[in-house]
């Protein structure tokens, strides 16, 4: 039987939110079967729970947001993105303010936080959501067009395109394709950085947003080039930026897919519109497990996958 996987132990972070600029602490902590992934806001008088789904999403500006009543937890898509990439199934994670810490900009910390804590699998099946016909969403018409869609596909697999017409991003791969069963997630996608550019910086701080972001957690570009002393740590890293972005959105759905994403200009808002759109047809997926492992995709029975 393909298992489910929580942690073996806890594991700690310290860092400061993106937007909020606010000193944020990180508890990850192991999970009992079936609990799926719950962020806990334990600075709050009373700790309030906020169990991760698609209809948790309450703001797609900038980042995935959760929420329930008056509590939300901002920036969660790198560590779901993280938890995705590990298959981590069930994890508790206590948050002392209102947004994920950024660490790095990428996934590759949270990777090393899981990873160190150790992954176990479950007495219990594995559940997938299996895509069973295509699903798409769409926006705007000619230059202005952008769109995501999910088709069926025996594993998860992911291709993005991007277009900034931006000089320092025309000049890297503007398409990425990344496939779960063949790639490796820690080494071709987790360590791709979030970016900006200065342009927007007095912007968004003016309005509340940046307040934690600099050359330490981001790419930062001004109008010509990419600013940071020690350049991208891949060639094509705005691209698979978005599909690290993308793994984190989806896997919002609580369960892992069985699907080939394909997207073109897609960001978090769009991502979340996806799932929405997939769940509201019952005939377009079911919920499936793999008795025999050799019967799931490639890559999927491994304790502590590469990927």
């Amino acid at each position: 039987m393909l298992e489910q996987r929580t942690l073996k132990t806890l594991t700690r972070a310290v860092g400061v939110g993106l937007h909020s600029g606010q000193r944020v602490e990180l508890t990850l902590r192991p999970a009992p079967v079936d609990t799926g992934i719950v962020f806990r806001r334990v600075d709050l008088p009373e700790p309030v729970d906020i169990a991760v789904n698609a209809q948790a999403i309450t703001d797609t500006r900038l980042a995935s947001t959760i929420g329930t009543g008056n509590a939300k937890v901002h920036t969660i898509e790198h560590l779901m993105s993280a938890c995705a990439g590990l298959g981590i199934d069930n994890l508790y994670v206590d948050i002392t303010a209102e947004e994920v810490p950024i660490l790095d900009g990428s996934a590759s910390s949270f990777v090393f936080l899981l990873q160190s804590a150790g992954v176990v699998t479950q007495k219990a099946p594995k559940k997938f959501i299996r895509v069973l016909k295509p699903v798409e969403v769409r926006e705007g018409e000619g230059a202005q067009a952008k769109w995501a869609r999910l088709e069926p596909y025996h594993g998860f697999s992911l291709s993005f395109e991007i277009d900034f017409r931006h000089p320092a991003v025309d000049s890297t791969g503007q398409m990425v394709k990344f496939d779960f069963t063949e790639g490796v997630y820690s080494r071709d996608i987790a360590r791709a950085r979030t970016f900006g550019f200065t342009k927007d910086v007095e912007m968004l701080r003016s309005n509340g947003l940046a307040l934690g972001g600099g050359l330490d957690n981001a790419i930062v570009m001004d109008d010509y080039k990419v600013l940071n002393a020690d350049g991208l740590r891949y060639d094509d890293e705005f691209v698979k930026h978005k599909i690290l972005d993308a793994i984190g959105d989806l896997y919002v759905v609580g369960r892992p897919l069985l699907a080939a994403y394909t997207a073109f200009r897609s960001g978090h808002a769009m991502n979340n519109q996806l799932l929405r759109a997939l769940l509201v047809q019952p005939e377009a997926y079911e919920i499936v497990s793999f008795n025999n492992e050799a019967q799931a995709p490639a890559g999927y029975a491994r304790l502590q996958p590469a990927w």
